[in-house]
């Protein structure tokens, strides 16, 4: 073992959550910060393309590309999951979509889970700082923050359709999904700046590591926290071939997401003590909500022949795709520069949901992966997640080796209200499709079939064919009850000098994509760990669709 370093702060993980931390930890340059990160640098350019995100996410050298557990309610297929393995975790091969939840997600936490500093008004503040959004700063977008944000830019007469649908199905329209109006379709935003990726490692990490006070290293595989009576004090790790210890004089924090901080921590000692002792590993603390309240965001996908050849799929011809490189690589413009899933939605699947609980995702495009290639085909696809699942997993270790992968229990659809949502978004988008808008483009439904109409064939369809959004999330949740992991300011229960600081400590899944809340409650943490006071709340005003009647604004 080489010698030990002392550093003041130490952050497991470069992904998401990790960046803002290094970045605002290190700023004043009063601490010394050591972050390590499992995977490699950037330097793919495919990452820095948006249009490059087909290629890049499933990536075995920037990828953990895990996969859960055979689900029961899904055929017994494991559902693949692809996790950044480089800088930027996440936010490095994700398809770079910003979206913050709805309002009243943050507000639940509040209310149900007893953490009273979660409510919007207080999580705002904190996704204004974070963000520089083109659209300008108002009362709800930011205009200064390091994290860039873009509306969509790319012409297709198909999102115009779909943007005109949403009018004509009742479904809704929005200006912007992230300000007044949390509802409708509408041109979504994307985390680029001048045509390139904003990745949390080129919004936060990269700018900070000039400064003296704060080190990176790729390549560490983290082995485990080292915790002396109750303490966090040091972590130890391997970096080529060398295992290595650090102390921390002040905090470790964990950023590893949501399936591989729940494994450090029991690989450290923490959790379930029967569970730890089947792995050879001697429990440090018990805390039985480590790896449990496991949720994720099911996907499925509905595509329809297009009729016009307005569709982008002549894009992966050769000749076509060096037009598009050559373009993006001179003038950073064009199709490459764009994300391709520029158009989206929150909506209602029920008259009974109290704010929408099915999200939209759509693009001028339809993507087989066939033999490592991807094959397109003159077609659209609208997918549709169920935004909030009340199926719960787990995380549980398969072994105490670092290296090894933890097994991921989600038991997606075990709660048959979830599969019954599911339905209902298949039949919300054959009606949004069905209307006027497309009628001189849709062609034959592709996905499902066209006489998938029941809802027992429709379910069968679902459980053969659903698969993640890639938002894991909860397994070391805040909250104040025996079950939960971390407290309001993300301190790890009963365990001093250590935080977790990523999508697990969600105690509830969000209303929408991860990567934009990760950031949030990062820069949330970073004032946590300083001792500064949190910003000052902002109460924005919120359209809701019974804001007539019940309801009102908030």
């Amino acid at each position: 073992m080489t010698a030990i370093n002392e550093y003041d702060y130490i952050i497991l993980g470069a992904g998401s959550a990790g960046c803002v931390l290094a970045n605002r930890l290190s700023e004043d340059g009063q601490n010394s910060v050591l972050i390590l990160e499992a995977g490699p640098m950037d330097r793919k350019l495919l990452i820095h393309i948006p249009a490059g995100v087909y290629s890049v996410y499933k990536d075995p050298s920037i990828n953990w590309n895990y996969e859960a557990e055979p689900e029961d309610t899904l055929d017994q297929r494991k559902v693949e999951l692809p996790r950044g393995k480089v800088i930027g975790g996440s936010s490095s091969i994700n398809a770079m979509v910003y979206m913050r939840g709805h309002p009243l997600d943050y507000d639940r936490w509040a209310d149900e889970f007893g953490l009273k500093k979660w409510d919007y008004s207080q999580c705002l503040p904190y996704f204004k700082k974070c963000e520089s959004s083109d659209r300008g700063e108002n009362q709800w977008r930011g205009g200064s923050g390091p994290l860039g944000v873009s509306r969509a830019r790319l012409e297709n007469p198909l999102f115009d359709a779909f943007l005109e649908a949403g009018t004509q199905s009742g479904q809704g329209r929005s200006d912007d999904l992230n300000a007044f109006k949390p509802e409708g379709v509408a041109r979504l935003d994307s985390t680029t700046r001048n045509g390139r990726r904003c990745s949390a490692a080129v919004a936060h990490l990269k700018p900070a590591l000039s400064r003296p006070n704060l080190r990176l290293e790729t390549g560490s595989l983290v082995q485990r926290i080292v915790i002396d009576n109750k303490r966090a004090i040091g972590v130890i790790y391997q970096r080529r071939g060398q295992i290595v210890e650090v102390r921390a004089n002040r905090e470790v924090i964990v950023a590893c997401g949501a399936i591989k901080s729940p494994q450090l921590l029991m690989l450290s000692g923490i959790g379930k003590p029967g569970n730890l002792r089947e792995n050879d590993i001697e429990p440090v603390h018990d805390l039985p909500g480590v790896g449990q309240n496991l949720q994720d965001h099911l996907n499925i996908s509905s595509a329809y022949h297009c009729i016009k050849p307005v569709t982008l799929h002549r894009a992966s011809r050769p000749l076509n795709m060096l037009a598009t490189g050559i373009q993006w690589l001179t003038t950073r413009t064009g199709l490459g520069a764009s994300n391709i899933w520029e158009a989206g939605g929150l909506v209602y699947g029920n008259n009974t949901a109290a704010y929408p609980n099915l999200q939209y995702h759509f693009a001028p495009i339809y993507a087989e992966f066939e033999g490592g290639k991807i094959i397109l085909t003159q077609a659209f696809t609208a997918t549709i997640d169920q935004l909030r699942p009340r199926s719960k997993g787990y995380i549980a270790l398969k072994s105490g080796n670092p290296a090894d992968r933890p097994a991921a229990h989600f038991n997606y659809l075990s709660v048959e209200s979830d599969l019954i949502e599911l339905i209902e978004g298949v039949r919300l988008t054959r009606d949004l499709i069905s209307q006027p808008a497309f009628d001189e483009f849709r062609g034959k439904q592709l996905h499902p079939a066209p006489d998938v109409t029941s809802d027992r064939d429709i379910g069968a369809w679902i459980r053969a064919t659903t698969t993640t959004d890639f938002h894991p999330c909860g397994t070391c949740r805040m909250g104040l009850d025996d079950e939960s992991v971390v407290d309001a300011e993300m301190k790890v229960q009963g365990i001093d000098g250590l935080r977790v600081v990523d999508a697990s400590v969600m105690p509830q899944i969000v209303s929408g994509n991860l990567n934009a809340p990760i950031q949030m409650i990062a820069e949330r943490a970073a004032d946590f760990i300083r001792g500064r006071e949190q910003l000052t709340a902002i109460h924005a005003r919120f359209h809701f669709q019974e804001c007539d009647s019940k309801k009102d604004l908030i």
